[in-house]
């Protein structure tokens, strides 16, 4: 019998994937399949920038950003090339079929390129999968990993299941698997977003991951939970919900930069920063900068200013914390 991922078909699952089909449905009528260039390009690097950093990785977006833009930055030599490794993959997604082990072979080697001496192969040793000094999940033995992925491939390329069900699945069962000595989570997430680009062109540029790293202590337990029933449901639904919520956040901030582009008058950049903000108040000064095409200077000038005049706050720790707007 063929083999088949375990989870059930549930209820909620239906709705989220109508909830987001339908969405989809409305973000592809306003693009014409064709975002806006500096949304392709900030919510590439906002991608890129929280799937590292679910991964220890502890460059900001500002420094991403300016890694991608090709300018130099304070850090260490394994988390800049990284971001470059990381770039790299996610702009060749084109390339290459999901259902193609020789290809998430060739990915793996260059998303890992010079980080570790076995980047393009299978691991060929043993993998835990630990919480401090706990083991919480024991890898299939290494002699098992070609057959297994051979398995989990084929599936993916005969399922009738839905492609957002289905890159779910793929990505709870690629990481019990965990089939590469290093890179196996931020290369579940990119392979569950090129299976999702192949269903909708305009999923490539949906910074699913920036829900994901928000949520990333939600994001761990529902994989151990998994791994413990034997089963993904839970997982896949809490993939399909950050995927929701990842388009509601990306349409809204992209309603916002279409409406600027198309007047012809010249908004205040106080403005357009308190607009941007009180829809994503989690966004970076970088992801503003880009988002109302200003110079990451000016934002800060004009952020420094809204916050001197009680418009404008800001809680929580650098990384983590929010905008709040009081106009």
């Amino acid at each position: 019998m063929p083999y088949s991922p375990p989870f059930l078909l549930t209820h909620t699952m239906m709705n989220l994937v109508s909830d987001i089909s339908e969405k989809i449905g409305k973000w592809t009528a306003v693009n014409k399949n064709e975002l806006v260039p500096q949304l392709r390009k900030a919510n590439r690097i906002r991608t890129i920038q929280a799937s590292l950093a679910v991964e220890q990785n502890t460059l900001s977006v500002e420094q991403v950003t300016a890694l991608v833009n090709g300018k130099s930055v304070f850090g260490s030599p394994k988390e800049i090339q990284e971001v470059h490794n990381a770039f790299a993959v996610y702009e060749s997604m084109g390339e290459w079929s999901s259902t193609n082990g020789d290809d998430l072979l060739q990915a793996h080697g260059l998303m890992m390129k010079g980080l570790i001496s076995d980047a393009g192969q299978w691991r060929n040793g043993g993998a835990g999968i630990y919480r401090g000094e706990k083991l919480v999940h024991m890898a299939p033995p290494a002699n098992q990993i070609p057959r297994l992925m051979i398995q989990l491939l084929a599936w993916l390329e005969s399922t009738d299941a839905h492609p957002l069900i289905a890159s779910a699945a793929f990505h709870y069962e690629f990481e019990f698997i965990h089939p590469f000595s290093d890179g196996n989570g931020r290369m579940g997430r990119f392979w569950q977003t090129l299976i999702l680009t192949e269903w909708h062109p305009l999923l490539a540029f949906l910074p699913v991951e920036t829900v994901i790293k928000a949520r990333q202590e939600k994001y761990y337990q529902t994989l151990r939970e998994a791994d413990a029933r034997c089963d993904s449901t839970q997982f896949i639904e809490f993939l399909l919900t950050a995927m929701s919520d990842s388009l509601n956040e990306a349409m809204s901030v992209e309603q916002k930069t279409r409406v600027k582009t198309q007047v012809k008058t010249r908004v205040k950049t106080t403005d357009q920063i308190l607009d941007i903000l009180e829809i994503s108040p989690s966004l970076a000064l970088a992801d503003v900068a880009i988002h109302i095409d200003r110079s990451l200077s000016a934002v800060e000038r004009a952020v420094a200013k809204l916050k001197k005049e009680g418009k404008l706050e800001y809680q929580g720790s650098k990384r983590n914390g929010t905008w709040i707007v009081l106009r």
